[in-house]
């Protein structure tokens, strides 16, 4: 029985091992860059300062004007097809537009930001919108740089540091009852040197949250294996959009204005904040134009109007469409990117993701440092 036990403890130290070691090259930034990108709007305005006003003021405009002037902006390098409302005071007005040259399979369509004054819809700057340090960073966090399937990369990584979560904490636990191990992660002393107590007493601590971020990581990266698991259908790819939202260009022009369709939502949900406004996909009886909308205190809600009706539902996709929401994908997003929740777990996914780095560096130093064994030698007669 022993025997066995030591089989099975050596196979988990061996799997533990050549993932912290063999996967630090990459497992190192994808943590920073998840670190950094809590922070990405304080982040953002430290570099690019010229993207935000002082003072803030809230905007002034119709929403046809912020799409005009970033349509102005963008000439025929792009088609603008949305709008984003500011978060806070001192942000700007962002319209995004898809570029028009035909995108190579597998990769996401090129696109352009105008950042604009609130107050009076000027352009404070104009850009690609991935090409930007934090743009870089997500980039970096979600595909590794990888032009195709980069995503899939990261789920699979997100996998093994799942695993590598489950074998440190089975490899670090000591024998006795559940209580005495638990105390046992308030000590330092657990080995003979620094980088010992640091991997240690470290990955005691950030073995759970850091298995959350890896799980949840791995949930983003396979879109159609988890809409599976939860029941629903594979999510569908996006479409081109139809008029203003310009995709295609062969579906018909959309019925509604920018602004009609505004005015529609705001007079279901009267006080209702505009987060995002986009322009209408699809077309026919399936042409909708989108729009996020929050309350005071509440997460944004999908609000859906009716391009042919003017009908406001809630939802993602039309009500004849096979595709359907994934209703844990918010819940599953918020909690791997700290959006919109409290300041102690933004904190925590700052520390976790620095723990690859320092545990896979760590590790690397204890592996070197461990006991080898006396070599034999031939006895000469």
């Amino acid at each position: 029985m022993a025997l066995k036990t030591g089989m099975w403890r050596r196979a988990w130290l061996n799997t533990h091992l050549w993932i912290g070691a063999g996967l630090l090259i990459v497992l190192a930034p994808l943590g920073l860059s998840g670190s950094a990108l809590v922070w990405d709007v304080q982040l953002d305005r430290l570099l690019n300062p010229n993207h935000y006003v002082v003072p803030g003021d809230a905007p002034r405009l119709p929403a046809s004007a912020y799409l005009a002037a970033g349509q102005a902006a963008f000439g025929d390098r792009a088609q603008a097809n949305q709008v984003r409302y500011p978060f806070g005071p001192g942000d700007p007005v962002v319209v995004n537009g898809r570029e028009p040259r035909p995108v190579q399979p597998g990769r996401p369509p090129k696109t352009l930001n105008a950042w604009l004054d609130p107050a009076n819809g000027a352009v404070l700057d104009m850009g690609d919108p991935r090409a930007s340090a934090v743009g870089n960073l997500h980039r970096l966090h979600g595909n590794l740089l990888l032009p195709v399937n980069g995503h899939l990369v990261v789920g699979w990584l997100g996998l093994a540091m799942t695993v590598s979560c489950l074998t440190g904490l089975w490899l670090w636990w000591p024998k006795g009852p559940f209580l005495k191990g638990l105390m046992a992660g308030v000590r330092w002393r657990r080995g003979p040197n620094i980088f010992s107590n640091l991997h240690h007493l470290g990955g005691f601590w950030i073995s759970i949250p850091l298995f959350v971020l890896s799980t949840t990581g791995a949930y983003i990266a396979f879109p159609k294996i988890t809409h599976a698991m939860v029941g629903l259908p594979p999510p569908v790819a996006p479409q081109g959009g139809a008029g203003q939202g310009g995709g295609s260009g062969s579906a018909a022009l959309p019925r509604l204005t920018l602004d009609e369709a505004v005015a529609a939502v705001l007079r279901a949900r009267p006080g209702a904040r505009l987060v995002t406004i986009s322009t209408p996909t699809g077309s026919g009886s399936h042409s909708i134009w989108r729009v996020q909308i929050a309350g005071a205190g509440t997460n944004p809600v999908a609000l859906m109007v009716d391009d042919a009706s003017a009908t406001v539902r809630e939802g993602h996709a039309p009500a004849a469409s096979p595709q359907v929401a994934d209703p844990l994908s918010r819940q599953i997003r918020q909690i791997h990117t700290g959006d919109d929740t409290p300041l102690a777990w933004k904190t925590v996914i700052t520390l976790v993701g620095v723990a690859p780095t320092l545990l896979g560096v760590t590790g690397v130093v204890i592996w070197l440092r461990r006991p080898r064994a006396p070599k034999l030698t031939r006895r000469i007669a």
